[in-house]
């Protein structure tokens, strides 16, 4: 067997191993045959591994020393599928993303400040940097605090996170198609790349009230099966080419919210429904929220901005609700930035063994 150091750490609502680049192989072929390895895939309990048998927590975060200027770390987000040898490092993991700061500084990558530390991160699957901050008194990373997210039990310390030039994650553009609308076989869409590339869709556009469990929606293999089909599509539309063996574009179901949030989702992974809200996908939602002419314009209740062009909208999902700040130009409407709070914890650290014959 050999021997990989690693960390396991909650990122938001998401769970994963946290390895230092340094430690394992450059080549992806060779890096993605230890990972899925180490998260035992090819059985759906990931029985062999140190996975959870379920996409949220068969993530990985590979953190290592900034390369540009301007930047701290890099990171880069790997989701292992859980029953098949796949891979994908397309898209950002904005909730595994809140738990990249504290990683860093305790590992030594980054200095700790008092009382808390900021450092911006390069997320090397889209090429766009975020801005971390974590709470450091006294030099030393704590994880205790007052802050609730959606999604996890119990309170924690905030890590806040600044999306900086989050448009046009991974098809260059924030409309890619260049329509703020499009339609898909027979359904009104917008095609909209803000931290990730996402299809979103009007909920009653298939049948939907936007609504309901992530369960029933997952049990539905008629709506499934039409979901992943319209996805296929809007993937060659965006320039992705075929995306059956990609977890992007991410598609969503929106509908009009209740009292008090901007609007009410249902975010796929791409092929069951989260539980909650990725943070990438919150905050494409928001921007989209927030640009007339969109599906999601449509069905929002959005807030008045400030004389600084900031508003704080509310993502309603299955597990609760997800704050979102948002910053527009007043005069262009150009989103300038894009924040959130998320929470994050140390679970465990030591080695994974994988077999000689994988590593």
């Amino acid at each position: 067997m050999s021997r990989i150091p690693c960390v396991l750490m909650r990122g938001g609502t998401s769970r994963g191993p946290f390895f230092l680049s340094s430690d394992l192989p450059q080549d992806p072929a060779a890096r993605d045959a230890i990972l899925f390895a180490a998260m035992g895939s090819g059985h759906p309990l990931q029985i062999d591994g140190i996975g959870g048998g379920n996409p949220l927590t068969s993530k990985v975060a590979i953190v290592g020393p900034g390369r540009q200027q301007g930047t701290d770390i890099e990171y880069l987000f790997a989701q292992v599928n859980v029953d098949r040898a796949l891979v994908d490092t397309a898209p950002n993991c904005g909730n595994m993303l809140a738990a990249v700061g504290p990683f860093a500084i305790e590992q030594g990558l980054v200095a700790a400040g008092d009382p808390e530390t900021r450092l911006t991160i390069l997320n090397v699957n889209t090429g766009k940097r975020i801005e971390a901050t974590v709470q450091t008194p006294d030099g030393a990373v704590s994880y205790e605090g007052d802050t609730a997210i959606a999604g996890v039990p119990g309170t924690a310390a905030p890590v806040r996170l600044a999306f900086l030039d989050a448009a046009g994650s991974k098809t260059g553009r924030l409309l890619p198609t260049g329509a703020l609308r499009d339609e898909v076989q027979g359904v009104p869409v917008t095609h909209f790349d803000m931290a990730v590339a996402a299809v979103l869709v009007a909920a009653d556009s298939l049948g939907k009230s936007g609504r309901e469990a992530p369960a029933d929606l997952d049990a539905d293999r008629l709506f499934m099966a039409r979901l992943e089909a319209l996805r296929l599509t809007s993937g060659q539309l965006m320039g992705l080419g075929d995306v059956g063996d990609m977890v992007i574009p991410k598609p969503i179901l929106l509908s009009r919210p209740t009292d008090g949030a901007t609007i009410d989702a249902r975010y796929f992974m791409p092929h069951s429904c989260h539980t909650a809200v990725a943070i990438t996908g919150a905050v494409c939602i928001a921007a989209a929220c927030c640009t007339e002419g969109t599906v999601a314009h449509d069905l929002a209740v959005l807030p008045a901005p400030d004389a600084r062009g900031r508003r704080m909208l509310v993502i309603e999902h299955p597990s609760g609700r997800t704050p979102v700040e948002i910053e527009q130009d007043p005069d262009t409407g150009e989103i300038r930035r894009v924040a959130v709070i998320r929470t994050a914890r140390r679970l465990f650290e030591g080695f994974v063994h994988v077999r000689d014959k994988v590593a």
